[in-house]
């Protein structure tokens, strides 16, 4: 067995604990062929594996609105419905009685129900494949005998590490997280979602470890490093103790980053640039507030929908948003609306594409779908109310989506204006700079919008076509080419000489490094992970944007993104220890 797995460093951290396997994938079935004399125990057997599924259901359900309330423990009560689909039970056992086995039958069937619901035209209907899918690995289990690797089930109070091949945002939704301490995946880059969310909760995370799942069996201690991106199996007592002396110092050094956090992000020659926080979650809106950030430069909004069976109404909407304007009272927040689509899927997914992230997603999803976007809109002007709400939409690629967008926040002005609710009317509204053709075509887009910002992790996928969550590309895909950082520099001077503020919301701005970079491009606005602000700070502080300019000029006129890497990582190192 392999002693030390090497991935991707995706959060930073230390942590030492046992090992959860999340083995959350259909099984497959072998084809098995039964006596008719076995056929009423066969049929018994099935109704029996549905009662444990059951119980199993019923169990986690409480478990789950105990902890995160009635709305997320609903989910599995679609999952119960399914289970007690009369339907469902007579086409598998008119199928055991044609002399397959329970678990042959039953795998079948549901392979036929997934695919059915998946094709169909109603986006409700096919957000149940995601719930169809996790029947399918429940009663499996349970028919092969396999271990129970449930999604939600992990010991509390233990330091536990998850393993697993890919943690999707709807399996993110099951997870306690009180009971996780680390997170480490087979599949995912630096810039996956759930590195994203891993930095935003805190969590120490490594991603791209490919033979994780084969290397353990569950329970065994581990290390995980998440800025070393590294998973040390069953470790000497040596190396446990100085895994906890590092530990104490990571604690140590925290204390010192936090008074760093509250202090004026203002350069040695005198600019302020402006930090604000991502917010993943409404639950995160407190620690954003305090973490000396000047308001919310990105909150996501997918988390409303992913591992959902239906979608938020208005109002709980309204609560989410209004939630996160008060917390940062009245500093800026800009809200995202849903950027769904690519890896983040909402229960039942989308109909298959062969390229999601070129797909139906995001803003084309929204405007497709206007019903349902208007309802976010509505719930956002309501929020506004509260404070300083901005609304941005996530990979524009045509004026043409802009002022479809304002038109339809004219209809849910007047339909609030005819329900007599309170609401803002005059919310600025901005776009995400996520790809090659916006970025280019900026200028087509100033008359229409109020701010931009540059998402960085799809604009890097898109200009460099490195497809941001396969491992087997992370060394490539990198903030640094040449061809990236002339498109940010395109889009700042755009946004500068039609007096339209720049942001950079993306996982870039996060890094010290890049940091560096982005001011001397002329950025001056920057979101990131509450928990990245003080080493922010720390680099804004400690440097000269004369030398960032010259720096990030030189880069522009290097020929790969090493060069660039090279060159930018040298003249910082020397400007933070002049």
């Amino acid at each position: 067995m392999l002693s030390v797995l090497r991935g991707i460093p995706a959060s930073p951290g230390i942590v030492v604990g046992p090992v959860h396997l999340l083995r959350w994938e259909v099984p497959e079935v072998r084809h098995r062929l039964i006596h008719d004399s076995a056929i009423d125990a066969e049929i018994a057997r099935l109704h029996a594996a549905f009662e444990r599924t059951r119980e199993r259901l019923r169990h986690i359900r409480a478990r789950t609105e105990a902890q995160a309330g009635p709305e997320e423990a609903a989910i599995f009560d679609v999952q119960l419905g399914i289970l007690d689909d009369h339907e469902l039970a007579a086409n598998v056992t008119a199928l055991i009685r044609q002399n397959l086995g329970a678990e042959k039958a039953f795998d079948i069937v549901l392979l036929e129900w997934r695919q059915h619901f998946g094709r169909h035209t109603s986006p409700m209907l096919r957000e149940k494949v995601g719930d169809l899918t996790d029947v399918h690995i429940r009663v499996l289990s349970i028919l092969l005998d396999l271990p129970d690797h449930d999604p939600v089930d992990v010991p509390r109070g233990s330091n536990t590490i998850l393993v697993t091949h890919d943690l999707t945002p709807s399996l993110t939704m099951q997870l306690d997280r009180a009971c996780i301490a680390a997170i480490a995946t087979e599949a995912g880059t630096a810039t996956a979602h759930v590195a994203i969310l891993a930095r935003s909760l805190g969590l120490p995370a490594v991603v791209g470890l490919r033979q994780a799942l084969s290397a353990l069996h569950g329970g065994e201690v581990a290390i995980l490093d998440g800025a070393e991106g590294t998973l040390l199996i069953a470790p000497t007592e040596d190396e446990i103790d100085e895994a906890r002396r590092r530990v104490a110092e990571e604690a140590g050094r925290a204390d010192v980053l936090r008074e760093l956090a509250h202090s004026e992000p203002v350069t040695q020659d005198g600019t302020r640039v402006i930090v604000r926080a991502n917010v993943d979650i409404p639950e995160e809106a407190e620690l954003g507030a305090t973490s000396g950030a000047d308001g919310v430069g990105l909150m996501r909004t997918e988390f409303l929908v992913v591992g959902r069976t239906t979608m938020p109404d208005e109002d709980e909407q309204y609560r989410a948003y209004k939630r996160v304007v008060q917390a940062f009272g009245g500093r800026p927040v800009i809200i995202r609306t849903f950027d769904v689509g690519g890896d983040k899927l909402p229960v039942g997914g989308f109909p298959t594409e062969a390229n999601p992230f070129l797909g139906w997603r995001a803003i084309r999803m929204c405007l497709d779908e206007s019903d349902l976007f208007k309802v976010q809109l509505r719930a956002m002007l309501r929020a506004a109310v509260h404070g300083d709400l901005r609304i941005m939409l996530p990979l524009v690629v045509t004026v043409d989506e802009v002022r479809e967008t304002r038109q339809l926040i004219g209809e849910a002005v007047e339909e609030l204006a005819a329900r007599r609710v309170p609401f803002r009317a005059d919310v600025p509204l901005g776009v995400m700079v996520e790809t090659p053709a916006a970025a280019v075509a900026s200028d087509t887009l100033v008359r229409d919008v109020d701010f931009f910002s540059i998402g960085s992790n799809d604009l890097v996928q898109y200009t460099l076509a490195v497809d941001r969550g396969n491992a087997n590309l992370a060394p490539r895909f990198t903030p640094f080419h040449p061809a990236v950082l002339r498109l940010m520099g395109q889009v700042q001077a755009t946004g500068a000489a039609n007096g339209i503020d720049v942001c950079v919301c993306g996982e870039m701005a996060s890094q010290p490094l890049a940091v560096f970079a982005l001011l001397g491009l002329g950025l001056r606005q920057l979101s990131v992970a509450p928990r990245a602000v003080a080493d922010v700070k720390r680099v804004i502080r400690g440097i000269r944007l004369e030398v960032a300019h010259e720096a990030a000029q030189a880069a522009l006129a290097t020929h790969t993104a090493r060069e660039a890497e090279t060159l930018l990582r040298r003249r910082l190192r020397a400007e933070l220890d002049r």
